[in-house]
C-alpha cells in the first residue's frame, strides 16, 4: 500500500520529473480467504464504510468486492448535486450530518474531490408551494442547517436568464441552502478508495458476489466468481442491485429497482453559478468545471437493472429544461447515462441489522445516494463496528414499514417510483 501524501510539494517534484514517480492511488489486491468484515458493492458507499471502518473504529481486516471497477456504478453515474435541506426530522440530521463530512472530505482524506460549496436554490411557483418552503426553511433552521427564502427578485438578481416574463409557470422566488453545491462524483470513488487501501483495507475489483454462505441462520462468508471468502460480518450496499443480492440470503427487501437518467450538454462559458431546481416539474440542472450543464429529471418509472434510460423521459427531462431556461434549446446535448436508483417505500434510506445474523444493509437511497456518501458511510461502519445504529441515523430501520414509522419526505405513500 502507498503512505504518499499528496501536495504542492509532491506536485512540484513530479512536475520536475515528468510525472514520473506518481504511484496507483490503490493496490490491485487479491481476495484472502477470510476477513473480519466484507463490504459487497464497491461504490461511494461501499468504499466510504471500509475507509470510516478502518479509521475510525481500527478495524482493517476489510475488503470491499465491486463486480466491475471502481467508478463504474452510481457513484460515476449522477448529477454530482450534495445538500441538506430536508423536512423531516428523520432525514435531516442524517444529511446535515453528511454535509458536514463533505466540507472537511479533502483535508479528511488527502484528495481533491472538487468540493463546491455553490449553493443549491429550489424554486417556488405558486403560494403553496411557498408555505411549503417556508416551513422546511423553518425546519432547517431548528436543526441548526442554513436556508435563506428568496423572493422573485432576488431570485432575478441572482439568475437573470431564467424565463420570468412570459413562463406558464412564474417564477415567485427560492429557497436557498447556500452549503449545498457539488463534488466530483468519480473523484469521491478514487479519493475513498485510495484513502481505504492507505489503511489496509483490500479493494477487490472484478469480484462478483454470486452466493451468500450461511450456517445456522448465520452469515459465514461470499461466494465470488474469484473464489469463496470467509467473513466474520457482510455489509451490502449494492446500491440499485440491493434486492438481487439480498435474494441470496432469502431476504425480499422492501425496494425497487428503477433507472435514472442524466445528461451533459457541450462546455459553455460559466453563467449558471448554482444547482437550480424547477418546482414546476422534475429538473434540476449545475453547470460542472469544463462548462458543461450537468441536469436530470424524473425516473423512468418502471422497474429496470438497466443502466440506460428511453426516451420519453428525455423529452419530459428537456421540457422542464425548456421551461425554465429557453435560452438551452440552443445548446448541443454530448452524452446521457443511467443509474440504477433502489427506491424505497418511502423514499428514506435503510441502515440496519437483517433477520439474517451477521448481514448487514445499506441501500434504499432514491436520489439521495450520492449527497449522502460520507455519513452513509460513517453510520455503516458505525452499525457494522458496535451493532448499533448511529446516533443521526437510527430513523433507518428495516422494520419501519412494519411499525407505520415511515419517513415519507415528500407524501406520496408507498409506491416507490413516485418518491
Amino acid at each position: 500500500m502507498s503512505s504518499e501524501r499528496y501536495s504542492l510539494f509532491s506536485l512540484l517534484r513530479e512536475s520536475l520529473r515528468g510525472h514520473a514517480g506518481w504511484k496507483p492511488a490503490w493496490r490491485k489486491a487479491s481476495p484472502q480467504a477470510a476477513y473480519d468484515i466484507v463490504i459487497v458493492g464497491g461504490g461511494g458507499h461501499g468504499l466510504a464504510t471500509a475507509y470510516y471502518l478502518a479509521r475510525r473504529y481500527g478495524i482493517r481486516r476489510v475488503a470491499v468486492l465491486e463486480k466491475g471497477w471502481i467508478g463504474n456504478g452510481n457513484i460515476g453515474r449522477n448529477t454530482t448535486i450534495v445538500r441538506s435541506n430536508y423536512l423531516l426530522p428523520g432525514n435531516a440530521p442524517f444529511y446535515e450530518c453528511s454535509m458536514k463530512l463533505w466540507e472537511g472530505l479533502e483535508q479528511d482524506i488527502n484528495y481533491n474531490a472538487m468540493v463546491s460549496q455553490r449553493g443549491v436554490l429550489n424554486l417556488f411557483h405558486n403560494d403553496a408551494q411557498r408555505n411549503a418552503y417556508i416551513r422546511r426553511g423553518n425546519a432547517m433552521r431548528l436543526h441548526g442547517i442554513d436556508a435563506e427564502l428568496l423572493d422573485a427578485s432576488a431570485v432575478r438578481a441572482k439568475l437573470p436568464f431564467l424565463n420570468f416574463d412570459d413562463a406558464r409557470f412564474p417564477i415567485q422566488g427560492g429557497l436557498l441552502q447556500r452549503r449545498g453545491g457539488t463534488v466530483r462524483h468519480d473523484a469521491v470513488a478514487w479519493g475513498y478508495a485510495r484513502a481505504a487501501d492507505q489503511l489496509g483495507v483490500d479493494i477487490i475489483e472484478n469480484c462478483e458476489v454470486t452466493g451468500i454462505t450461511i450456517v445456522n441462520g448465520r452469515v459465514t462468508g461470499v461466494q465470488t466468481s474469484r473464489g469463496p471468502i470467509a467473513a466474520g460480518k457482510v455489509g451490502l450496499a449494492c446500491a440499485g442491485n440491493s434486492s438481487r443480492v439480498a435474494a441470496m440470503a432469502g431476504l425480499r427487501l422492501p425496494i425497487e429497482s428503477h433507472v435514472l437518467q442524466a445528461f451533459v450538454t457541450e462546455g459553455l462559458k460559466p453563467f449558471i453559478d448554482c444547482v437550480t431546481t424547477f418546482g414546476a416539474g422534475h429538473f434540476y440542472i449545475s453547470q460542472s468545471d469544463k462548462g458543461g450543464l450537468v441536469f436530470g429529471g424524473d425516473i423512468d418509472g418502471y422497474n429496470s437493472y438497466a443502466q440506460r434510460g428511453n426516451m420519453p423521459v428525455v423529452e419530459d427531462v428537456v421540457e422542464g429544461g425548456m421551461a425554465l431556461m429557453p435560452r438551452i434549446g440552443r445548446v448541443r446535448l454530448l452524452r446521457q447515462w443511467g443509474g440504477i436508483m433502489d427506491m424505497s417505500m418511502d423514499g428514506s434510506p435503510i441502515i440496519d441489522r437483517t433477520p439474517v445474523e451477521q448481514l448487514y444493509l445499506n441501500a434504499g437511497w432514491c436520489y439521495g445516494g450520492f449527497k449522502a456518501t460520507p455519513a452513509s458511510g460513517l453510520c455503516f461502519a458505525h452499525l457494522l463496528a458496535r451493532d448499533e445504529p448511529h446516533e443521526v441515523a437510527t430513523a433507518y430501520r428495516l422494520d419501519r414499514f412494519g411499525r407505520g414509522a415511515v419517513i415519507d419526505e415528500k407524501g406520496m405513500g408507498a409506491q416507490p417510483n413516485l418518491h
